[in-house]
């Protein structure tokens, strides 16, 4: 192959894993931006060479949104906090950033994340491409924090979208890198804020006499429920050894609480934590998994939920891994798992090196009767004939991305059939 005339340090016969270890891909080109000129210039050769273009992030996707054998961006240089606004609730940053990166950032102006997951790993724009969510009834997902966008559409061209905007900002929310290639994001954020941590251990059936409860009360409220006793072990959950935890729930609660010491922190065991909200956040998951997450309206939560723990307790016993549940605000973004309704969320995962696919198609088939979407970083079964059912504006958005990429230059194998 001719070398390309690229600025950018680039590579060739680079293999690119997942996480997970579950996709694998080995691009024409794989390159390293250092600003924005190259992420530009990269782009532009690509649409020269009729290359497509993915970029990487942090890998953190079980589907294969990332595999090119075309040109492959890593956006990790372009990274840092470009702008905070304590007074309007705003803060932007490089689309390279981490999501643990904001913490100290945001903390330092008088600003916090409104909420995020349990891995802060990601860079923000995949979080946001894919919708990435922590759990609370009355939070939505990092993707509708999104207020403004600079990208390079599928032209080489730089463009901005903001709030007056309205229609494409929606698409742009989440997108799944199909749009165009992020170069930075303006986000609402939230004033800073402590959590107090609370960990507990219950049967089921507590956790079900609660439900309303629970949800209602709290911040964050979420859990895992465990098949087996040992299941805990998988996702490194520190359960102690004498704990029963077969049809039992390792709980978390997260309240926001006042803290008067000067470095934010009151407690640091495990279990009881007291700390800044970026520091209680993120925890555990050093073994990979390979996850599948849909999310179904939460006033059905309960019932999806309790068929899937039969399924797995009747139908599936050999699979272990504990299903993890979370609760989402609804938002307005087309292609967001949680357009217009609050979600609960419901995560299986199959052990790597196993024939996990019946567990996870039976999974798919009994969430189906309960409109379930998917986590577009999670593994899923969708095709295009079942978004267009799920999504009300998947026309719309469609519509959009012709709009910013119209020869699916950001488009690869798993992405064409769904959104080409």
């Amino acid at each position: 192959m001719t070398e390309p005339s690229l600025s950018a340090p680039f590579s060739y016969d680079r293999v690119w894993t997942n996480w997970a270890g579950n996709h694998t891909a080995t691009p024409a080109v794989y390159a390293r931006p250092r600003d924005e000129s190259e992420v530009v210039e990269a782009v532009r050769y690509a649409i020269r060479q009729g290359m497509n273009v993915r970029v990487a992030g942090a890998g953190h996707s079980f589907t294969p949104v990332v595999p090119t054998g075309g040109l492959m961006l890593d956006l990790t240089r372009l990274s840092g906090v470009t702008a905070t606004d304590p007074q309007r609730l705003r803060a932007s940053a490089l689309a390279g950033t981490t999501v643990g990166q904001l913490g100290e950032p945001l903390w330092e102006a008088g600003l916090s994340l409104s909420n995020q997951g349990d891995i802060d790993k990601q860079v923000i724009a995949g979080a946001i491409a894919t919708a990435t969510h922590g759990s609370g009834i009355g939070l939505p997902n990092m993707s509708s924090a999104l207020r403004r966008v600079r990208l390079v559409d599928g032209r080489g061209e730089v463009v901005e979208i903001g709030e007056d905007s309205v229609r494409e900002l929606r698409a742009a929310q989440v997108a799944i890198g199909s749009l165009g290639v992020m170069l930075e994001v303006e986000l609402a954020v939230s004033a800073a804020y402590h959590l107090k941590e609370e960990i507990s251990y219950r049967p089921w059936q507590e956790v079900e006499e609660s439900w309303d409860a629970l949800i209602a009360d709290h911040r964050h409220f979420s859990f895992f429920w465990c098949p087996a006793d040992h299941s805990v072990d998988l996702y490194q959950l520190p359960a102690p050894p004498e704990q029963p935890m077969r049809d039992h729930c390792y709980v978390k609660i997260y309240d926001e609480v006042e803290v008067t010491e000067p470095d934010g922190l009151v407690s640091d065991d495990v279990g009881n934590r007291t700390d800044r909200a970026y520091r209680v956040y993120p925890g555990g998951y050093d073994e990979p998994f390979h996850e599948m997450e849909y999310m179904v309206p939460a006033e059905r939560g309960l019932e999806a939920l309790d068929e899937i723990r039969r399924l797995m307790l009747d139908e599936f016993p050999d699979q272990l891994y504990p299903i993890e549940v979370r609760w989402t605000a609804a938002d307005d973004a087309y292609l967001s798992p949680n357009y217009q309704r609050d979600t609960l969320v419901i995560s299986v995962s199959g052990e790597p090196g196993t024939d996990y696919w019946p567990f996870l198609r039976a999974v798919d088939q009994r969430l189906r009767a309960y409109q379930a979407r998917p986590h577009w970083g999670k593994i899923h079964f969708m095709t295009r004939d079942r978004l267009a059912e799920l999504f009300p504006e998947f026309d719309t958005f469609l519509a959009v991305r012709r709009e910013f990429d119209p020869n699916g230059t950001f488009l690869n194998d798993h992405l064409r059939p769904l959104l080409g």
